[in-house]
């Protein structure tokens, strides 16, 4: 998070890259980015902390549940509406992340949980950037996102390290800081962002999603081929397809609702769309 901050500080300000959008105030920044970076923080310390416990491939199956949890807490909101096609769409997904979950063979619950805290932290996060879009009104593309989020993130990410991880740190004498290790990862992460930046400017959010179904499949297959601690068997993929399946109806169903009020003078890169697709690509780097 610090390196992305630094990063957006020199493209909008030093270099003139990239433009911060306007309208940004004291006010609003409490009152939302606060809590998105809370939420945004929340998401990266528990689903990071996933990783220990269950394999990548598996975390992957576990993300598929993340549109049921936005659509739950979106109700709960006021910012979606039940329907009887809405909820056939979650039980969808919510049943093949089940029997994904039933076929996975060396299952530990303490990384299903972290994940599953970090699912929620997730789905936070982007009511709260509904909230921020919809109800106060302000645009913002994801390069002006990560400029006000990411710094905010890093504080709520640097407090509790301080009491909970630093000092089971130092004990350990053979912890070693990987420089270049960590310095790559955020050069990925940043260029994902970048990338869904620019993908949603010159095609569609069509586009960005179709990809982000094949990459789905494309981390879990890779990962069970990279990772020798990742087995994958024929009851974890049947889930997966079915999960896939529903979150490909629920893609649909968002997309042909987004695009019947969208007024034709927008910019593909400055709504609530994009948005939400550079927050998954965050928490899927």
């Amino acid at each position: 998070m610090i390196f992305s901050s630094v990063l957006c500080f020199l493209l909008t300000k030093v270099l003139k890259i990239f433009k911060v959008e306007e309208g940004m105030t004291l006010e609003i920044y409490v009152t939302s980015v606060i809590p998105i970076g809370a939420m945004f923080a929340m998401t990266l310390w528990l689903g990071n902390t996933a990783y220990l416990y269950i394999s990548v491939s598996f975390a992957q199956m576990l993300k598929a549940i993340m549109p049921v949890a936005v659509f739950v807490l979106g109700v709960a909101a006021g910012l979606e509406m039940m329907s009887c096609r809405m909820l056939l769409i979650m039980s969808i997904i919510s049943f093949g992340v089940l029997v994904a979950s039933y076929g996975e063979l060396n299952i530990n619950w303490i990384g299903v949980v972290y994940q599953m805290g970090g699912v929620v932290g997730e789905a936070l996060r982007l009511i709260f950037m509904e909230i921020l879009v919809k109800r106060k009104g302000i645009k913002l593309n994801p390069i002006s996102l990560m400029y006000y989020v990411s710094p905010c993130s890093a504080v709520c990410l640097f407090l509790p390290w301080i009491f909970l991880e630093k000092s089971k740190m130092e004990g350990n004498s053979t912890w070693d800081f990987h420089f270049v290790v960590l310095t790559l990862n955020s050069l990925c992460t940043f260029a994902l962002n970048l990338s869904v930046f620019l993908v949603i400017s010159h095609t569609s959010a069509l586009t960005i999603r179709v990809a982000g179904v094949v990459k789905d499949w494309v981390v879990v297959l890779v990962s069970a081929l990279l990772f020798a601690d990742t087995k994958l068997t024929v009851i974890n993929l049947f889930g997966y397809a079915i999960a896939i399946a529903g979150v490909a109806a629920y893609n649909n169903h968002k997309l042909k609702k987004e695009a019947s009020p969208r007024v034709t003078t927008e910019t593909p890169g400055d709504d609530s769309e994009s948005i939400a697709l550079v927050s998954q690509a965050n928490t899927e780097r």
